[in-house]
């Protein structure tokens, strides 16, 4: 089994804990892979079932950087993700059949804090070693959750009104906004997400799920080249490079 290449499509059926969406067109559909059984059940109750599948991640993401791709199954999270996306792992110079991908847009759906920002880079870490073809024709998106909820009462004319924020920085910007509005801060209500399992199935759905109020960013190659590109993984992902990737962090954490 480990010398001859295994196909995650040698087997038909989708994964149980995949809920699928009722469209089978996949320029109408979207997959969100998930982390976690809790943001999943919202994700599910807050999604648009015609268009929007949800596959929730129950374990841990391997680390595939140093993974050969005939090996990359015994996960069976990658399995899963292999088989619900309709698509084979392949390599950066192979032209991969994707006649069955069965999404149009595969989006990352992980907490806005440094777990899920952790969860993310594995992810991503897998689709730019073993799905390269799908970041190259544009289907690998990261959805943009809200880390803070303003609430702020009614002023004047305006009713009271519910602000999400992604970051600190988007929070610092939004209260300098009300400050200048006159609101009385003293009654703003700031709180903070410590998970997507903390939103309702309604928050969850627009913040992150509505095409008309959700913030989804494309994942491009940029301006690297591959090269470029493989010598950056190497030095984050790479068990050998701990010292080379400590000293990134000390240069460029602060950017």
């Amino acid at each position: 089994d480990l010398t001859r290449r295994k196909s995650a499509l040698d087997t038909f059926a989708l994964p149980g804990k995949l809920a699928d969406c009722s469209d089978k067109d996949p320029v109408n559909c979207e997959i969100y892979i998930v982390e976690g059984d809790s943001a999943g059940g919202s994700a599910k109750k807050g999604r648009n079932k015609d268009f929007q599948a949800i596959l929730p991640l129950r374990g841990k993401v391997l680390n595939t950087w140093e993974v050969d791709r005939d090996r990359i199954f015994a996960n069976n999270e990658i399995h899963d993700i292999s088989v619900a996306i309709g698509v084979d792992p392949h390599g950066s110079d192979d032209e991969p059949d994707l006649s069955e991908l069965r999404y149009g847009k595969i989006c990352i759906m992980a907490d806005a804090d440094v777990d899920g920002s952790h969860i993310q880079v594995l992810l991503l870490t897998l689709f730019f070693r073993h799905f390269p073809a799908l970041i190259r024709k544009g289907h690998i998106f990261v959805a943009r959750p809200p880390l803070f909820r303003m609430d702020v009462p009614k002023v004047g004319r305006k009713p009271a009104r519910t602000i999400y924020c992604l970051d600190e920085r988007e929070l610092a910007v939004e209260r300098k906004k009300l400050e200048k509005e006159k609101v009385n801060m003293e009654k703003v209500t700031v709180s903070r997400f410590k998970g997507l399992g903390e939103m309702s199935e309604q928050q969850l759905g627009e913040t992150t799920l509505n095409p008309e109020t959700r913030r989804l960013m494309p994942v491009t190659f940029g301006d690297m080249t591959l090269s470029e590109s493989r010598e950056m993984f190497d030095m984050l992902m790479g068990r050998s490079e701990a010292a080379m990737r400590r000293a990134w962090m000390e240069n460029n954490g602060d950017q």
